[in-house]
């Protein structure tokens, strides 16, 4: 027998969209998520997509589940995401998990988002299981353009925004906003047997692993760490542009992320990159200085709207 489609009430979509909601809420992200500063009907699609994003994400990286027991958890998540698609309810109850994808569902088939974008990010998150170093540049970035940067073309989706430069520009600042995190969370990765780090630049700088493992933020890893700072900035810059190119509550969001992505790049660079140390993080009271930045604005002149997304020779 085929897959179940039936009419689902108003009631249960609107409680499945809460539950994305209060899941969105409950995590402490570097950018706002389904934040008030979004359109107000952007707000539960945005949450459906982050729930999704988020629960594959813990199961790459959460818990004590095996390599073998993750990799079943990310198989039941995409074969989730091809039955909500289609509108089956097979299987779908009242947990947590099957709200997600009720919610997901609806938001895919209203907003007409490609699936494809969400099986990008499920073979991030699936990488993540397996992979644990990256030997080139190259290779990050492709990581980055299927964790990150899905992310960034579902919500101009969402927002009705079809545009190629739109979608290059948000690729910048999404693949940017990953490689921050990258670097601010270096030793929370490293012990967990991660480095994100390309082994071509520290390899360069003369860096050793076993420094990471001292707990030492040698020079050599300074200057590393330098070295791909300033590669992330450049990213930043070249995708400026979307915040100039998308208009009204979502444009002062995409500010507002860009301006806290940069804000904690800097912190990094002023901590003289010992994140083995400190984590540089977001709080409350950077809240004034983002949204001043957010009000006063400048255009970018559209630059990322009309050359390549990666700085040259770093294309994925």
């Amino acid at each position: 027998m085929g897959a179940t489609v039936r009419v689902v009430e108003p009631r249960a979509i609107r409680d499945a969209y809460a539950t994305c909601s209060r899941l969105a809420a409950a995590h402490y992200e570097n950018f706002p998520v389904a934040s008030h500063l979004l359109p107000r009907r952007m707000r539960p699609h945005v949450a459906a997509v982050y729930a999704f994003a988020r629960g594959a994400d813990d199961f790459a990286d959460e818990g004590s589940w095996s390599d073998e027991e993750r990799q079943r958890l990310i198989d039941d998540w995409r074969d989730r995401l091809h039955r909500c698609v289609d509108g089956s309810t097979d299987g779908i109850g009242s947990d947590e998990r099957d709200q997600v994808f009720l919610a997901l569902g609806d938001t895919i088939r209203r907003r007409q988002l490609p699936v494809s974008l969400f099986e990008d990010l499920l073979s991030a998150f699936r990488q993540d299981i397996t992979t644990h170093r990256y030997r080139t540049w190259h290779d990050v970035l492709d990581y980055c353009r299927r964790s990150a940067n899905p992310v960034g073309r579902l919500v101009l989706r969402i927002a009705g925004y079809h545009d190629d430069g739109l979608d290059r520009a948000s690729d910048c600042v999404c693949t940017a906003l990953q490689l921050t995190n990258f670097w601010q969370d270096l030793g929370r990765d490293w012990r967990r047997g991660r480095l994100y780090l390309p082994a071509e630049d520290w390899q360069l700088c003369g860096a050793r692993e076993g420094d990471l493992d001292d707990g030492q933020l040698t020079e050599a890893w300074r200057r590393a760490l330098e070295r791909v700072a300033v590669r992330t900035r450049e990213l930043f810059m070249r995708g400026r542009a979307v915040c100039d190119g998308v208009r009204g509550r979502l444009g002062l969001e995409l500010r507002v992320t860009w301006l806290g992505g940069m804000r904690i790049l800097e912190r990094v660079e002023a901590a003289g990159f010992d994140v083995l140390a400190h984590r540089p993080t977001l709080g409350s009271s950077d809240v004034p200085a983002l949204a001043w930045g957010a009000i006063t604005w400048r255009s970018s002149g559209g630059r990322a709207l009309t050359t390549e997304p990666w700085p040259p020779g770093t294309e994925p």
